[in-house]
């Protein structure tokens, strides 16, 4: 039996966390809506905390990621505005894009010097962008080289968890009309697409997170948060690099969920999966689930392999997880 303990770190009621990140020095970076952004220290705990201005654009952000030098974080929207830590102490946009079908959902780094951010269609891909040189420029791949999408098929910007990475392979989640996985065994280069059960065929359905332990190991949660206690065809798993899912815990708990991250240093084999309905802990790869709390909250981060940070509405906080 796994117990959770939750610590609340940041509160603020006008604010939407749906995006963190913890920086190789230990310490915690969050974007959120309201053009609000900050940086905790956990040996002072102490916060930094900002506002992003461009214009007079009211900037919403739920992508965040870091390289050991830098910060980023992308909002959604039209225009679309990637920023990174500038050597000013600023934040730079390095990136923007005024198509009005722009909305980002999620973006992070395989290495220093290459990242890559996914986004909802404007064509009939994905909008995928992609850094080669830390972050400063970024380039958007074009639709000849990605898969074409299914009629209604986009991603979620949840969480921002529908991107993972393990060395140079690349999986990318997506949901409404269809839920599907597209995959790239080279850092963004080339791309193939496979089908999963999830649930789909409605705007809201889908898989609205992805996680990865290894190459081989994989699993995806999602569902329709407009339904949020129906737990059919919600959770998959891939043991052959994401080419085939399997549905695990057919019509059983947990039901829609926005984040799911293996605990790391665990072998594959323990899970934690969080949403707005609570927090489940599995200790056998995800077959099946056991509920640890009905804390609220979006999305997750582990620090090691028994401290997690989490966003939700209106805080930020810590979760101690114990035997």
């Amino acid at each position: 039996m796994t117990i959770v303990e939750v610590e609340t770190l940041l509160q603020d009621s006008i604010l939407s966390i749906r995006a963190i990140e913890i920086l190789n020095d230990g310490s915690l970076a969050f974007a959120a809506n309201n053009g609000a952004f900050g940086l905790y220290n956990p040996i002072k705990q102490s916060w930094m905390t900002s506002k992003q201005e461009l214009d007079s654009l009211n900037l919403h952000f739920r992508a965040v990621a870091h390289t050991s030098s830098d910060f980023f974080m992308l909002s959604i929207e039209s225009p679309a505005c990637l920023f990174k830590t500038g050597d000013t102490g600023k934040m730079e946009l390095v990136y923007r894009e005024n198509h009005p079908k722009a909305f980002y959902d999620a973006m992070t780094f395989w290495n220093d010097k290459e990242g890559i951010a996914i986004g909802d269609p404007t064509e009939n891909c994905m909008s995928i962008i992609v850094t080669r040189d830390g972050g400063n420029t970024w380039n958007k791949i074009s639709c000849s080289i990605l898969p074409k999408l299914n009629e209604g098929e986009a991603a979620f910007a949840a969480s921002n968890s529908n991107i993972a990475v393990v060395g140079d392979k690349t999986w990318v989640a997506t949901g409404g009309k269809a839920g599907r996985v597209l995959y790239s065994p080279d850092k963004g280069k080339s791309w193939e697409i496979y089908n999963t059960p999830i649930i789909q065929g409605l705007e809201t359905t889908g898989i609205y997170s992805i996680d990865f332990y290894d190459e081989l190991n994989g699993f995806a949660i999602g569902g329709d948060y407009t339904t949020p206690d129906n737990n059919t065809a919600n959770k998959i798993k891939t043991i052959d690099g994401g080419k085939t899912w399997k549905l695990v815990e057919e019509n059983q708990s947990p039901s829609y969920r926005s984040c799911v991250k293996y605990i790391p240093n665990r072998g594959g084999k323990e899970l934690v999966a969080i949403g707005f309905k609570g927090l489940d802990f599995s200790s056998d790869s995800g077959n099946s689930w056991e509920h640890l709390s009905d804390e609220s909250f979006y999305t997750i981060r582990f620090l090691n392999d028994s401290t997690a940070y989490a966003g939700g509405s209106g805080r930020i906080s810590k979760l101690i997880f114990r035997e």
